[in-house]
């Protein structure tokens, strides 16, 4: 058989008038060749050879059969291969097993459960981590459950003294007290889960007697179900990519570090401004604005406590650092010219 190019010089050879044997001669092929492509068109189209069964073909209807028998459980390869064996099949198992994952139905993903509670019910609360190292810098962050108001203080430690700082300044901020506040496995909140039997934890004495002061039952989160706190989860996401990595870029370019004081001072406005007045994607409402109420359903802020918790450290004396630090106006200064990306909404 030849190609499509010489049965189309045949072709064009004979409409100007050439004979047989004078298109053989041109094109070097038989006179028979060129009689054929002359009374055929069709004859120089490759006809494409019928696809060979495959091993696996005349047992993929079984196949079929015994994963719908099991459905919606499913049946591993690796037993169908024994069974397929028994019945003459001698193909491999890689044929089979890819045949079987073509098979299996599309994996439906789990639905988003949210997890919503009453006005002046919950808050919850978690530590992020922003830079490590000698002049570490973690971030507390308490988020309400119904109003999604809340609340960030800039550390450079999560000792338990800092903890329970941290908290009452929370409460002053949000205007009362909760009725239970949630946690992960904080070391400063929980010393051993279900120590007395399931779901009942043994807290941490110091912080258990700072709870009851307060009015607050603490709560721990399922483990691995990190969505049980998810409100506080997201908004640390949010608060990482909208606040403090425009912020601490912007003063790495100026050859400054972002320290404590100037974190809160730019945090404390950022919340005010932007993170507690945008309209929360999953409420479709303004934070501050639902704080109005939830503030009415939440528990009177306690006397500071003074409890055995806390204890009087006197701080050592800390050498210069090596770099320069940020002041207490400069970083203001630039947050104010950042402030208008610092708009992101959490998911």
């Amino acid at each position: 058989m030849v190609g499509e190019e010489a049965a189309l010089e045949i072709r064009v050879l004979h409409r100007h008038g050439k004979g047989i044997r004078e298109i053989a001669r041109a094109t070097g092929l038989s006179r028979n060749t060129v009689r054929r492509y002359l009374r055929d068109e069709a004859a120089a189209r490759y006809k494409g050879r019928p696809p060979r069964p495959g091993k696996l073909d005349p047992f993929k209807g079984y196949v079929v059969e015994r994963l719908a028998a099991a459905a919606p459980e499913r049946i591993p390869a690796s037993v169908l291969l024994v069974e397929l064996r028994e019945r003459g099949y001698a193909g491999g198992y890689t044929m089979l097993k890819e045949f079987v994952a073509g098979l299996a139905p599309a994996p439906t993903p789990q639905p988003v459960v949210r997890f919503e509670t009453a006005p002046g019910e919950q808050m919850q609360v978690d530590w992020a981590v922003m830079r490590r190292g000698a002049d570490r810098l973690s971030v507390f962050v308490a988020t309400l459950g119904w109003s999604r108001a809340a609340y960030l203080e800039f550390v450079t430690d999560e000792r338990l003294e800092t903890l329970i700082a941290a908290h009452e300044n929370a409460f002053l901020a949000f205007g009362g007290v909760p009725r239970e506040v949630l946690y992960d496995n904080m070391r400063t909140v929980v010393v051993e889960r279900n120590a007395y039997g399931r779901g009942r934890h043994r807290f941490q004495a110091g912080f258990l007697d700072f709870a009851r002061h307060c009015g607050f039952r603490p709560r721990l989160c399922q483990p691995g179900r990190a969505q049980t706190k998810g409100k506080v989860e997201r908004f640390i996401r949010y608060l990482r990519g909208s606040f403090y990595v425009p912020l601490a870029s912007r003063l790495g370019q100026e050859g400054l570090v972002l320290d404590r004081e100037a974190a809160n001072l730019a945090a404390g406005r950022w919340l005010r401004t932007v993170a507690n007045q945008r309209v929360h994607a999953t409420t479709g409402a303004v934070p501050a604005e639902r704080l109005d109420v939830e503030r009415t359903q939440l528990q009177p802020v306690p006397p500071p406590y003074g409890g055995r918790s806390v204890r009087q450290i006197k701080a050592p004396a800390v050498p210069a650092p090596a770099h320069p630090v940020v002041g207490l106006q400069h970083p203001l200064a630039l947050y104010d010219g950042l402030s208008g990306l610092m708009t992101g909404e959490p998911a």
